[in-house]
């Protein structure tokens, strides 16, 4: 049973969230501000967390990244967010800081818990026989979600290595930003600049760790007017 931390200063709408992701077979612990949030979070290990960005204490970004910064792996718990607001740059600074997903309120439960799952899923790795795959001095382990370049492991967020793995997973074939999200996801997606800049802004900071040149890359290509796609041939 997966136990989330549900970080939302509206008791209401936390109550009912709380129950139905209880029938739905998940342990939710409710705070209300992002100071019970680190405190909780530094005193059990949570498999998720679904954070409100509005909150009485402070910006929910400002929390996003005290929570990344946590020690001891507290800091790399899946990060959901709520909004209320309706600005897409919210979702285009929360995806961009490294947060697995966004939802904006109001929201169906059901896709609430769609993309839990979704997230828990990305986070449980490959556990098959192939379970890494290797181009050149470039290695990526499905199964314990690591990135190694020339053996030294490169730190990536669980979004970030969603979507290399889709690429690598598929060398030399081009993929639309919409085609590249829907598959590291799990989840349809439709044309949207603010997604269109959310991949950009990522494919940027894999190519920082993953390129001897972020500048002119080798490994991840644009292809203009398309997409991305992953080179066949690397060093």
């Amino acid at each position: 049973m997966s136990h989330i931390l549900m970080i939302e200063d509206d008791v209401r709408l936390a109550g009912m969230v709380r129950d139905y992701l209880g029938q739905s077979g998940f342990t939710v612990d409710h705070v209300e501000d992002g100071g019970q949030a680190l405190l909780a979070m530094r005193r059990k290990t949570y498999d998720l967390a679904l954070l409100d960005l509005m909150l009485p204490d402070g910006s929910g970004l400002d929390l996003f990244r005290r929570i990344r910064g946590l020690p001891d792996g507290a800091g790399r718990v899946p990060v959901i967010m709520l909004t209320a607001k309706g600005d897409p740059m919210d979702r285009v600074i929360g995806l961009e800081i490294g947060a697995d997903d966004y939802l904006p309120k109001p929201f169906e439960p059901r896709e609430l818990v769609a993309r839990i799952r979704a997230v828990l899923r990305r986070g449980q790795g490959d556990t098959g026989e192939s379970a890494a795959l290797t181009f050149g001095s470039l290695e990526i382990d499905k199964a314990s979600r690591l990135v190694r370049l020339a053996g030294v492991e490169k730190p990536m967020t669980s979004r970030q290595f969603a979507l290399l793995l889709t690429l690598a997973e598929r060398p030399g074939r081009v993929l639309t930003r919409e085609q590249l999200m829907e598959m590291a996801t799990g989840q349809p997606q439709k044309y949207d600049p603010a997604l269109d800049r959310s991949v950009d802004v990522h494919i940027g900071r894999i190519r920082a760790l993953i390129e001897e040149d972020p500048k002119d890359p080798r490994r991840i290509l644009t292809i203009r007017n398309a997409g991305y796609v992953f080179a066949r041939k690397q060093d």
